[in-house]
């Protein structure tokens, strides 16, 4: 028996913890366990169960949900699709909706996942200021860099999500980060709005 470790996201008292979970390979069957907040166990299921079956059905993957501790194991025998089912639990955890989420099922998609705590945000009046930033007056931040890079973004506990495009993903990430590290607004979107005219002059060639 082969055997990894994964890590998993738990949400406790307000806080966003890495724990790190086995995962186990087993001649043909993969499986994963990802721990989930517990208020995000509802979105993973859907009405009626109905998110989570689609999910399964997608994937050919078994979802096994302990509602009492979050965990959340998934089991099938296509391991790139039990990867990126893996993905889909994940950005639901962190925030986004299924049908976002879901996205992460096409081939070109990826999620990143910044740690408030890497930048030193455990005093709470602070987290919640950064976090006030990157979301702006009624969500004008956030909306404005997911219209300049066609991603989507999800604030969340500790952590800011960045769910698109790989190249896209790169350029959220790096705006968040300006704003997380006290740029100003302005400076960021025409950043953002120079590195997308350089990127379509590329494509055409000069």
């Amino acid at each position: 028996m082969v055997k990894e470790q994964e890590e998993g996201l738990k949400e406790k008292k307000g806080r966003t913890q890495v724990n790190r979970k086995e995962t186990s390979a087993t001649q043909e069957e993969y499986s994963y366990t990802i721990k989930i907040p517990k208020d995000r166990i509802a979105v993973l299921i859907g009405v009626k169960g109905k998110d989570k079956k689609e999910l399964e059905d997608y994937s050919s993957a078994r979802i096994e949900v302990d509602s009492t501790e979050g965990d959340v194991t998934i089991s099938g025998k296509d391991a790139v699709k039990l990867y990126a089912l893996r993905e889909v639990i994940k950005a639901i955890a962190r925030g986004f909706s299924p049908d976002i989420a879901r996205l992460l099922l096409k081939p070109d998609y990826m999620l990143e996942i910044i740690s408030l705590k890497d930048y030193g945000l455990d005093n709470r009046n602070r987290l919640k200021r950064v976090k006030a930033r990157v979301i702006g007056t009624k969500g004008k931040a956030r909306r404005t860099i997911e219209g300049l890079t066609g991603t989507s973004i999800s604030v969340y506990g500790k952590t800011i999500s960045i769910l698109g495009e790989c190249t896209d993903v790169g350029y959220a990430k790096r705006a968040v980060e300006l704003l997380i590290t006290g740029s100003m607004h302005a400076t960021v979107y025409k950043w953002l709005e120079d590195q997308k005219r350089k990127y379509k002059a590329d494509e055409r060639g000069f």
